[in-house]
């Protein structure tokens, strides 16, 4: 079927559509990535996003319910230069097509994705609707421009679990065919006891909670408005910080909740949970021209000098500027645009990363970080 992309600022992109037929709209970013769309695709954190792969052929190795980082696909659209209409893969369960069409995802393929990158690139991220029902390009750029922006968004509590869990890999295992844990890539941890960690869902991935698991952590899981006192009353041995959507501004309930945190238990944040730590500690977040969005960043360790090919989702950062020199220490920063990568607090239980340590997709770099977490965590109840 044909499809077209029409951009906020007038820019139309015509090509053939998949998936769900029908019509799709939000901001439109771009991922590096050479791997991994399964993931990318269920990732919370692309909640009101249309997602272009520079990759030139998706969809080759099919799906499969192992490689899913949520319960479902949160991307609003996805854009490609080559869709595979087979799967050649002994993992794969469902040809991506399907799956795609499955959970009402529409996919444009067949157009120039250099081009398309190249635009968001010079004039950033953008706005956009994609369709398989309406010719009239005009009416789909009004149609965009009318798309709320993710500036000033509040998008974790739509994301976010509605009710507190406990994370069991054993059972995520038995439903998705994951067999993560037993791997020797990653050997499981066994420490000397048990630590309970307690983690916000503002749009966790399911490969987080596998980490925390293997670090021989009992994972809570909560919503995003959870306050601090019902956090704390689970008597946590620490608190995780997760990744997810939209601006971090708006989400003032889980900037007061880390102020209630700070001295009284050990905290770990990544990506919102790292942009939600900076604006806790009297920081401030502005949002990127167009955004950090792939599976090879480098990000060197200022602790220790040495560079991680990182993975990377954000299209905000915390102002380095606007940090206390005092009081925390910028552990990471981006090789790419000095982007701040990573925060410490000096005196205070608490760091936070940027990027994403539990990958998927992406480099293994950076999984130390969970080892220290448990560490602090220990430490800490020590």
């Amino acid at each position: 079927m044909q499809a077209i992309l029409a951009l906020e600022d007038g820019r139309i992109f015509r090509g053939l559509g998949y998936g769900h037929p029908g019509e799709c709209q939000g901001e439109v970013v771009f991922n590096t990535s050479l791997t991994g769309y399964q993931e990318i695709a269920t990732d919370p954190s692309y909640a009101g996003q249309i997602v272009v792969l520079t990759n030139p052929q998706i969809g080759n190795y099919g799906t499969n319910r192992a490689d899913n980082e949520s319960a479902k696909p949160y991307i609003e659209g996805l854009i490609v230069r080559e869709f595979s209409p087979i799967s050649s893969n002994w993992r794969s369960e469902q040809v991506t097509d399907e799956y795609m069409e499955r959970y009402s995802v529409p996919v444009l393929a067949e157009i120039d994705t250099r081009a398309l990158v190249r635009h968001l690139r010079t004039h950033g991220v953008m706005r956009g609707v994609i369709s398989t029902q309406v010719a009239d390009a005009e009416a789909l750029v009004l149609k965009a421009r009318s798309i709320r922006r993710m500036d000033g968004t509040d998008l974790a509590r739509v994301v976010s679990t509605k009710s507190i869990y406990t994370f069991d890999a054993q059972d995520s295992r038995n439903q998705s065919g994951d067999a993560y844990l037993e791997t020797g890539f990653l050997p499981r941890v066994e420490p000397r006891e048990h630590l309970h960690v307690v983690a916000y869902d503002f749009g966790i991935k399911h490969n987080i909670l596998r980490m925390l698991t293997r670090e021989g952590c009992r994972v809570t899981v909560v919503p995003a408005e959870t306050s601090a006192d019902d956090v704390l009353g689970l008597k946590p041995d620490g608190v995780f910080l997760s990744n997810g959507p939209g601006d971090p501004e708006p989400v003032e309930y889980a900037v007061r909740a880390i102020r209630q945190f700070l001295g009284r238990v050990p905290v770990f944040g990544i990506c919102l949970g790292h942009q939600l730590t900076g604006l806790a500690l009297g920081g401030k977040t502005y949002k990127l021209k167009f955004g950090h969005h792939g599976g090879n960043h480098p990000v060197r360790n200022n602790v220790t000098g040495k560079v991680e090919i990182t993975a990377h989702n954000h299209n905000f950062a915390v102002d380095p500027d606007s940090i206390n020199a005092n009081e925390v220490e910028l552990t990471h920063v981006d090789l790419n645009d000095n982007t701040l990568e990573g925060l410490r607090h000096k005196t205070l239980p608490l760091f936070s990363v940027q990027y994403h340590p539990e990958a998927a997709p992406g480099p293994h770099d950076s999984h130390y970080l969970f080892h220290d977490f448990r560490r602090m965590m220990e430490e800490w109840k020590g």
